[in-house]
């Protein structure tokens, strides 16, 4: 039987409504929420961490704002979030745009049929992890949900979702 995977990208506090929260990531929970427990496969999760002195770091020079800093409010899955996940959801930390960590997991699957990725945020580390996963396993269909992610801007959401399409990413769930 061939296994699909929903990959949730980064659904935490600080990129919702803290430090680097938007009005479209809070809009967005409830339908991120609804399609992790909708969906038929494994769930995984991917959380941005970062540590103190992130502002010494190469991101934090150049986005200097402090979040997701480990083991605060804003480094945690938003609740809403978790709860659909119960279970025995994999959730993988990661210090950079993309998980390498994450495309090898599933790169390890052999019946992967599919996976489709939603979260935050679409045009750094939802693009960065649809690439990476499609790098990593090319004859894999791999897709976001563009009803179920938010990016920095509204503008740089839609650009984030042209540039994957150009790069064999579908996108489903167009407005």
């Amino acid at each position: 039987m061939a296994r699909n995977v929903l990959a949730v990208i980064d659904m935490q506090n600080d990129f919702i409504d803290g430090a680097l929260g938007t009005k479209e990531a809070e809009a967005i929970v409830d339908k991120v929420a609804a399609q992790i427990r909708d969906f038929d496969g494994e769930v995984v999760c991917t959380r941005d961490t970062h540590f103190e002195g992130y502002l010494g770091t190469q991101e934090g020079k150049r986005l200097p704002v402090p979040h997701c800093i480990k083991d605060t409010e804003g480094w945690q899955i938003r609740t809403k979030v978790s709860q659909a996940c119960a279970g025995e959801t994999r959730v993988f930390d990661k210090l950079t745009f993309g998980s390498v960590e994450l495309a090898e997991y599933l790169k390890s699957m052999s019946d992967l049929e599919s996976v489709t990725l939603i979260g935050l945020c679409t045009d750094i580390c939802v693009i960065s992890n649809a690439l990476v996963i499609k790098a990593f396993l090319p004859e894999v269909t791999v897709q976001v949900n563009a009803d179920c992610c938010a990016g920095v801007t509204p503008e740089s959401h839609k650009n984030a979702l042209e540039a994957m399409k150009m790069c064999q990413v579908e996108v489903v769930g167009e407005r």
